[in-house]
């Protein structure tokens, strides 16, 4: 039987002090190792940010999880890959530590570029709902001037602008997750779509994926 240690994190003193998120992390990655044949020899549990270039340093229970799956040679499994960091330069410095990963949501299939990936699209739709949130406060504000505001028309072009550009950005950055999908022989845009909900992938919208959004992704790439 494979074995791995087991990591789970949540980020506020508060989350750790209530429980919330971590049992629900533990139950996910026993579900995953108890499905694939994986037996967990240890777990560590982290109360502590992921943000900030001294990330790791201020994570000793992590630090921990690698020296030990380093000296067992076992991977380490965690439940979402956001319990590692949602920071793409983060993930980046922890593949250098050779030492595999395994992300439950994600699949054992899901090397270290697919991991990459879903960081890059991770950072990214952090950087599309900053946007969104900014483009509907904006047009908020419009609405509240006086009608007949020359500046109310602009406002919302700019919006519209803006979230098309965001549209786009966001095709560009799931594109190559499709096209790995298709590659391993699923052509269908309901395969597809299935595909990457089993993966964790969200929308630019953050939902689920259907046919019909996928072929506005594939339409959108094209263009």
């Amino acid at each position: 039987m494979t074995s791995a240690v087991a990591y789970c994190r949540v980020s506020t003193t508060r989350q750790g002090k209530s429980g919330l998120g971590i049992e629900a992390q533990r139950a996910a990655v026993q579900r995953f190792a108890a499905a694939e044949g994986i037996e967990i020899i240890a777990e560590h549990v982290e109360i502590e940010t992921g943000k900030g270039v001294d990330a790791l340093d201020r994570r000793p229970q992590l630090a921990a999880a690698l020296a030990q799956a380093r000296k067992q040679k076992c991977p380490i499994l965690v439940a979402k890959l956001d319990r590692l960091s949602r920071d793409v330069h983060f993930i980046s410095g922890l593949m250098a530590h050779r030492v595999p990963f395994i992300v439950a949501e994600l699949g054992s299939d899901a090397d270290p570029f697919m991991l990459h990936l879903y960081a890059a699209l991770a950072e990214k739709e952090r950087t599309l709902i900053s946007q969104r949130t900014k483009a509907a406060l904006a047009a908020k504000k419009a609405q509240g001037v006086k009608l007949g505001n020359p500046r109310a028309a602009e406002t919302a072009g700019k919006a519209h602008q803006a979230n098309r550009a965001a549209a786009d950005q966001f095709a560009a950055n799931a594109l190559p997750v499709v096209r790995s999908i298709q590659a391993s022989g699923i052509s269908s845009l309901a395969g597809i779509a299935e595909a990457l909900n089993a993966r964790g992938v969200r929308t630019a919208r953050g939902g689920a994926w259907h046919a019909s959004t996928v072929r506005n992704l594939l339409s959108r790439a094209r263009a």
